[in-house]
């Protein structure tokens, strides 16, 4: 990663961590929890993305280097909370798809975000169980 990535890397990521404690108490805030791949302990994350039938799509604006995307490569069983209820799932990670190509049908907002912000685009797909 270049100097100049790595450098909005860490804004974005201290940012992140003082919103994302607001973020995940909000009701209807989308939520992805994991497994700490340490701790196995249930991380909670809040993200953008949209379900398309019986899958939840979002784009990480860090990649691998997203500690969520860390905990699903140790554990890709997870749980996404979209509009206050939750569901069980399977997270896949597509390096092979068009991260950007993607977030054009992802919610506007987030997705403008992601770009602007993000360094290292990668795709997920969630296939809901429930």
């Amino acid at each position: 990663m270049t100097s100049r990535a790595e450098s909005r890397y860490r804004t974005v990521r201290a940012f992140q961590r003082r919103l994302n404690a607001v973020m995940r108490r909000l009701p209807t805030q989308t939520l992805l929890e994991t497994t700490g791949r340490t701790s196995g302990l249930p991380r909670r994350t809040p993200l953008g993305g949209r379900r398309v039938g019986d899958s939840f799509w979002l784009v990480s604006e860090f990649g691998e280097r997203s500690q969520y995307v860390r905990n699903i490569k140790a554990d890709p069983r997870v749980r996404v909370r979209i509009k206050g209820h939750w569901h069980k799932g399977t997270a896949h990670l597509l390096p092979d798809d068009d991260p950007i190509a993607r977030l054009r049908h992802l919610p506007r907002f987030n997705s403008a975000g992601v770009r602007t912000f993000g360094a290292d685009l990668l795709t997920i797909r969630v296939d809901l169980t429930d």
